[in-house]
């Protein structure tokens, strides 16, 4: 066996290497061919063992000229060790990648790969929701609520029940609402709610002007309360409930002279909201808007990583004041809402979680409206929601 001779074409099939590949080898000197009378080139037992050699240490992720080096002399301990932690590296994003598939299957958590392409590429990331099979409404809702597209079918049914007896969605109370309106410059005669909810704001709204109310909301079963509380009140004539999306209002230019919009423009992005709600504002027209904002410049680790993970574009009432203004507002006033409104909001919520927690232990919504009442309590005053109370500045 230590004489025996290999054709090239044997020595290729043996070793599993081309016959340019074994070429290519003989060139750098790692194995020696001799050429036959008859003009046959024949190598020989040790080339191939040396050829073996050389694949198993490829096989670690060495590079030919480093196996030939090996081959040589001693092995470099601090090349191995190179070469093991860019092996580990690529075994961890192999990992990663592994992961994301599995999740993208239904076999794991996709949340945080929904958080980290929203912070990135927010508008992209919702259209490839909408490319996998949801609606709009839903693409927000997966962006916003249930933060995972294999899980939101049943966070939603969760979300909805627990939310199913409660008028509140969101902070707010009747002072805080008159407060902003008392700051309109003018009497409005036609008032545009979007996000209005079961419609508490509405109807205060209603019975304090005599405007012409076009209600929006993309939930049809907050649209039904607010139509049988209107109708309760005396003023279903003067609201017109519309379900539509806040990203695609169905309004000619200059419809409005007021836009009422209580803590719902971050689900497009207050910045989107200035922009796109603006061509909907007569001359002078008036946009009241409510926003989630830090009321400090050193929140704790807890507020701060909480809202990072819900609300990533959260930032500071000067900053949201600076964007109003850039996007062709000047600022008629500025406010933050009361405690009141939290605890309107937070109180009958917190009781709902008890009522639901024994049979509901293991769903997620409840968990994460459980976690969020605590930051409530433990952080409020880091954080608030502010009103701002913005005028359409002339166009340049």
């Amino acid at each position: 066996m230590k004489n025996r001779q290999y054709r090239i074409s044997e020595l290729a099939t043996l070793v599993g290497l081309s016959r340019t590949a074994l070429l290519y080898y003989e060139k750098k000197g790692l194995i020696k061919g001799k050429r036959q009378a008859n003009g046959y080139r024949v190598y020989s037992e040790q080339d191939a063992q040396r050829l073996q050699l050389i694949l198993k240490l490829q096989a670690g992720g060495l590079t030919l000229d480093e196996c030939q080096a090996c081959l040589s002399s001693k092995i470099d301990r601090a090349l191995l060790l190179q070469r093991l932690q860019q092996l580990d590296d690529e075994i961890a994003q192999k990992q990663r990648s592994r992961q994301l598939l599995a999740a993208l299957l239904g076999e794991g958590d996709l949340k945080a790969w929904h958080q980290s392409v929203d912070e990135v590429a927010p508008d992209a990331h919702l259209q490839w929701l909408i490319a996998q099979g949801f609606t709009e409404k839903e693409a927000l809702r997966v962006k916003w609520l249930s933060k995972d597209m294999n899980e939101h079918e049943q966070y939603m049914a969760d979300f909805m029940r627990i939310f199913e007896t409660l008028d509140r969605w969101g902070p707010g109370s009747e002072h805080d609402t008159l407060a902003a309106l008392a700051k309109v410059p003018h009497a409005p005669q036609r008032l545009l709610e979007i996000g209005c909810g079961k419609g508490l704001a509405t109807t205060l709204l209603a019975a304090h002007t005599q405007a012409q109310i076009t209600a929006v909301d993309n939930e049809q079963s907050a649209l039904d309360r607010l139509s049988q509380r209107a109708e309760q009140a005396g003023i279903i004539e003067r609201i017109q409930a519309v379900a539509a999306s806040m990203t695609e209002l169905p309004f000619e230019d200059a419809s409005f002279d007021l836009i009422w919009a209580e803590g719902c423009a971050y689900i497009m992005g207050v910045t989107n909201a200035f922009a796109q709600w603006r061509r909907l504002l007569q001359d002078d027209g008036v946009l009241v808007l409510s926003d989630l904002v830090w009321l400090t410049d050193t929140p704790s680790d807890a507020a701060k990583g909480f809202w990072q993970k819900d609300y990533p574009d959260m930032t500071t009432v000067s900053q949201r004041t600076a964007q109003a203004k850039a996007a062709g507002y000047s600022v008629l006033d500025s406010f933050a809402l009361s405690d009141t409104a939290w605890q309107n909001y937070a109180g009958p919520l917190a009781k709902r979680v008890a009522q639901l927690k024994p049979e509901m232990a293991d769903s997620a919504a409840l968990t994460e409206i459980e976690t969020e009442l605590n930051i409530y309590r433990d952080h409020l005053g880091e954080f608030g929601y502010q009103i701002f109370v913005l005028q359409k500045s002339p166009s340049v």
